[in-house]
Parts: structure tokens; C-alpha cells; sequence
């Protein structure tokens, strides 16, 4: 989540990562890698079945690697590893924090991963609770600071805070072309745990999905640390690494199944029905911790 007190540190991050070259993809047989690009075509949609009743089309056992909420300390940890194992990802950025390391940013784009936007403030309340011309003026503003901090490298792929979307909103981007990214499953991250913590439960997860859309946050310490163990095991267990990527053409999706209902939807109700009531927020209030994510031992 943002963290506006650690700035001074992602302005040093961003120095060290600013003149750094990107790293040799020479990785080997034993790596990773990516298995398949997919193209994201212009017309707008939405996609992740936690929060909307269609996915990317992947294959059994095909992973879509996604990361919320950097730049962050972590995050230099988080492409180190990536590096490593030759494996591509999409980073959902927030743009204070683009402002703050642009670096990281512009390091994350030059090795190959895709950039999106996860609004400029990441508000406390979400999106959801402010004034639809100041949610939208958020989102514009977040997109200017990451296509400055990328060198407009970044893709037209959004990822609500806290998955709290409106109708106008997710009509207002999918009207200019972005995709809007829900998820598939999560790890969790954003509750305390060990390394091998999450992992474990990432990975009991996935083996229950089969594939999909999973997201991580960079801006966790605990994510950085166990994520070359979750490379290594996704290799392990026969799962290939999809990267999406901005191009033409119509975006591969698959409908959910009979039954689908919203995860996110009941827990952003009940989180953001309790968040009106709270005394001394205004609809803008920025940074926090994003309290529509449910607790870790939640499915």
C-alpha cells in the first residue's frame, strides 16, 4: 500500500535503479521463463473472476504473474527475481509512487514487463467513495505520473484499488480503450505471514484454480522474499508463464461458468459500508492500507 513516510527511501532506490542497465535474459533451460504472450486488443473490457464473470483464456496450468501498489522498497527484490528465472509480469502502479521512484519504474518497463495503473492516490475509502469527477481526476493524474515515470512505455491495463469499481467508472475506461484487471486469485499478501507462508497458501490456491490471473503486491517485503521459491515451484509443478502484453486485434476471454458470483463484491459491501460510517474521512482520503481485502485464510 502506499506509504508516503518511506518516499525517502524509493527516492534513493530510484537514483541506484535509474542509471542500471537491464538485465541479460540469459537464463537457461532450467528457468522459467515465458511460456506464450497474449495480446490485450484496444477494446475496452474487464477480466478476473473474483470480480467480473469472464477471464484471459489461458490453458490448464497457464499463470498470469500480476503486482499491485509500487513502486516500493521491495520492488528492485521483486524484478531481481523475476530476472532471474527470465519471467515476465504486469505491475499495477500507483502514481505517487511513480512520482516518488520513477526509476524502478522505468527499469520494471525497460526489462520487459508490462506497466498499468492503479490510480494515482490509491485512496483509502477506494474509488468507490469519492465524487465520480474526482475518482476519474485521480485515475487521469495517476496515468500522467506513470506514463512520465515508464517514458510512455506503460499499456492502457488498469487495476481498481481494492477491486471497488462503479458502473461509470469501468464504462468511462472501457470508452477509452483499457482493460480492467480483476484477478483470478490472490496470495493474500497484504496480511502478515512468513515467506513460506504464502507460498504454501498461493500455491494451494493455484492447484484449486488450475490457472489464472493471480496477484501479488510488491510493496510487500514478505512477497519479495518468497517469490524465487514461487518461480522455482511453478517450474516444478509443469506451469507455464503467460505476460500480457498491449496489442490488436480482440482480447482472448472465456465466460465464467454457470453459477459465477463475485468474490470481491460482498467484502467491498461490507468493508466500504462500515468505512461511510466512520467519523473524520473525507471521500479523498489517500494512502493506508487497503481494508477491502479480506483476511488470508478467506478463499
Amino acid at each position: 500500500m502506499t506509504q508516503f513516510s518511506r518516499v525517502p527511501l524509493y527516492a534513493l532506490l530510484s537514483l541506484a535503479c535509474a542509471g542500471a542497465p537491464a538485465l541479460a535474459r540469459d537464463c537457461g533451460p532450467d528457468a522459467l521463463g515465458v511460456s506464450r504472450t497474449v495480446t490485450i486488443g484496444p477494446r475496452g473490457t474487464a477480466v478476473g473472476l473474483q470480480s467480473y464473470p469472464r477471464t484471459l483464456d489461458l490453458q490448464d496450468h497457464e499463470v498470469v504473474l500480476t503486482f499491485d501498489d509500487g513502486p516500493a522498497g521491495p520492488t528492485a527484490k521483486v524484478l531481481d527475481a523475476l530476472a532471474k528465472e527470465c519471467a515476465l509480469a504486469t505491475f499495477f502502479v500507483i502514481g505517487a509512487n511513480a512520482e516518488s521512484a520513477p526509476g524502478l519504474v522505468k527499469r520494471a518497463a525497460d526489462e520487459g514487463h508490462s506497466i498499468g495503473y492503479h490510480s494515482y492516490s490509491h485512496p483509502e475509502k477506494t474509488l468507490r467513495l469519492m465524487e465520480d469527477g474526482a475518482a476519474k481526476a485521480d485515475i487521469e493524474r495517476g496515468i500522467k505520473a506513470v506514463d512520465k515515470a515508464s517514458g510512455g512505455k506503460a499499456a492502457p491495463f488498469f487495476r481498481f484499488p481494492g477491486f471497488a469499481d462503479t458502473p461509470s467508472l469501468v464504462a468511462y475506461l472501457e470508452s477509452k480503450g483499457f482493460t480492467i484487471f480483476g484477478s483470478d486469485l490472490w496470495a493474500s499478501d497484504w496480511s502478515p505471514m512468513s515467506p513460506k507462508g504464502e507460498l504454501e497458501l498461493v500455491m494451494k490456491r493455484l492447484e484449486k484454480e488450475g490457472k489464472g490471473i493471480v496477484l501479488f503486491h510488491d510493496s510487500k517485503a514478505q512477497t519479495a522474499a518468497m517469490l524465487p521459491d514461487f518461480l522455482r515451484e511453478l517450474k516444478a509443478r509443469g506451469y507455464k508463464l503467460v505476460h500480457v502484453v498491449q496489442g490488436e486485434g480482440e482480447t482472448p476471454v472465456a465466460a465464467a461458468g454457470p453459477g459465477w458470483t463475485s468474490t470481491t463484491e460482498p467484502i467491498i459491501a461490507k468493508t466500504l459500508g462500515a468505512k461511510r460510517a466512520e467519523p473524520g474521512h473525507s471521500h479523498g482520503d489517500a494512502g493506508g492500507e487497503d481494508h477491502a481485502h479480506p483476511p488470508a485464510t478467506d478463499q
